[in-house]
């Protein structure tokens, strides 16, 4: 017979084994990074295949931390720490971790940021949707990227540009639109532009609300995601 007295909160569980898969990846991850530096050093064969096994992980960590968050801001659970940040260690941190899959892909990243730049966000919550956009990026440019940050209308905007093919339209249309079903030829939910948007509201200062903009007039010649925080 079962007992009705104490049901179960699924939700809760998942969000609990999400939590679970994501600390046992990044401990993975963590050891993917020191056994891939000793394959650079000993320049072995087989470094390639290291360099695409960590950003494949990567990008399963980056989509179990948006799981997570999404999670905790459906049930109030998340609330932004604003902190003051300066953009140029800070985008350089994030670009430095897909430096290996550059490498094999013979990829070029160019960061264009003053090194007296700084802005007021939550550095977790953005870390998130830097990681995510660098790892799409990647996916989907032939063999350049361009990372900017500046500022603007009394805020702040960061902007990854690449050589691919750009945005579909719908795309460019509704952005932090989160779709329903799967685009089954490229896998893509867009989460992860969902993700984004919602973590920029969570950024706002004198009436002003972050927002994420999409366009194709990336000056590599693909598309551009850009991420405004007041």
């Amino acid at each position: 017979m079962s007992d009705n007295s104490n049901p179960l909160d699924f939700n809760f569980i998942m969000a609990s084994s999400v939590h679970d898969m994501k600390n046992s990846l990044s401990m993975l991850l963590h050891s993917l990074d020191e056994v891939s530096q000793e394959v650079n050093e000993l320049q072995l064969p087989v470094a390639d295949r290291m360099a695409t096994l960590q950003y494949e992980a990567a990008r399963v960590n980056n989509d179990l931390v948006q799981l997570l968050s999404l999670y905790k801001l459906e049930n109030e659970a998340l609330r932004p720490h604003i902190d003051e940040h300066f953009l140029r260690d800070f985008l350089e941190e994030h670009i430095a971790r897909y430096h290996p899959l550059f490498k094999v892909k013979d990829m070029r990243c160019e960061l264009v940021c003053d090194e007296t730049l700084s802005g007021y966000f939550d550095r977790d919550l953005i870390s998130g949707v830097i990681n995510n956009t660098l790892a799409n990026a990647i996916r989907y440019s032939h063999d350049a990227i361009r990372v900017s940050a500046f500022k603007e209308e009394d805020g702040l905007s960061i902007m990854i540009e690449d050589d691919g093919a750009g945005f579909p339209t719908v795309m460019l249309e509704q952005p932090g639109k989160l779709t329903e079903g799967v685009n089954f030829e490229s896998g893509s939910t867009h989460l992860g532009l969902y993700f984004a948007h919602r973590i920029a509201t969570l950024h706002t200062q004198n009436g002003k609300t972050g927002t994420i903009k999409l366009s194709n007039d990336s000056k590599l010649g693909g598309g551009t995601f850009k991420l405004y925080l007041p």
